[in-house]
């Protein structure tokens, strides 16, 4: 497993063992949205902001690869979908673990919609692509959501705990799910997931304070670490919430420093 192990070095903090990721995947599914115009801009951002690995698509890689500064851990995303099909929660595989390899990945990474109508072609792929990862040992993180018509709320307990554990029995070696509102409810999910629990940013939030606050939330819980995607490169001050982000996951600040940290860069 050491191929594994020094890749997987390379997209968190040594030091903790636990990773900020900032995704920018967003323009297979939705277009380019505010933040993801410039990649390779906004990319400098979050790089100076301390984060640990960026996500991106095969086509994103060279579009936001910089010349100099920092280094900075990357992933490929190897499945995708648009919100323009008809089945906007299918997700099919747009890449492969040797195409990522050849681009300088790091690690890739697959999403999957438990409860979608599909589910069944992305849960193979999830198995498949874990096959292919232990044969080159490449890390591999598994983007675990629960989205279809027997979902009620895709923050329940019951949901995001029973998606963790499904990503960890496939082969994931790192599984994102979403923030379930509370250290008490999100402990049950990282005591069922036997490998690194990241959150998911989710939707824009309208306060710097609700984004702190379900990150400390996660840690507390004992999450690995954050991917926080839009609420990172769409915030007014990419570098600074990224800053901030890493202040909290790698270093212990609380939510008060951290948002007296972001007033101070106004």
């Amino acid at each position: 497993m050491i191929g594994k192990q020094i890749r997987m070095e390379r997209i968190k903090n040594r030091d903790t063992g636990r990773t900020v990721i900032v995704p920018m995947d967003h323009g297979t599914t939705v277009g380019p949205i505010p933040g993801l115009e410039n990649m390779r801009e906004t990319v400098t951002k979050i790089v100076n902001g301390g984060a640990n690995a960026i996500l991106m698509h095969k086509g994103m890689v060279r579009a936001g690869h910089r010349g100099g500064g920092p280094d900075v851990g990357l992933i490929v995303h190897l499945s995708a979908g648009t919100s323009l099909s008809p089945q906007p929660n299918a997700k099919v595989l747009v890449c492969s673990v040797e195409e990522a390899i050849k681009l300088g990945a790091d690690a890739v990474s697959i999403h999957v919609n438990l409860g979608a109508p599909t589910d069944c072609d992305m849960l193979r792929d999830l198995g498949a692509v874990a096959e292919t990862c232990m044969q080159w040992q490449m890390p591999l993180i598994a983007m675990m959501y629960t989205r279809g018509p027997k979902i009620e709320s895709e923050f329940d307990v019951k949901c995001v705990k029973h998606a963790a554990r499904v990503g960890a029995e496939l082969g994931a070696d790192i599984v994102k799910v979403n923030y379930t509102g509370s250290p008490e409810t999100f402990r049950e999910v990282v005591e069922g997931c036997p490998v690194p629990v990241v959150i998911a940013g989710g939707e824009k939030v309208e306060t710097d304070e609700q984004l702190l606050n379900m990150v400390e939330g996660a840690l507390e819980a004992g999450a690995a670490g954050a991917s926080i995607g839009r609420n990172a490169f769409q915030h007014a001050d990419p570098e600074g919430m990224v800053r901030a982000i890493s202040m909290m996951v790698h270093e212990g600040a609380s939510v008060q420093e951290c948002q007296k940290f972001l007033e101070s860069r106004r």
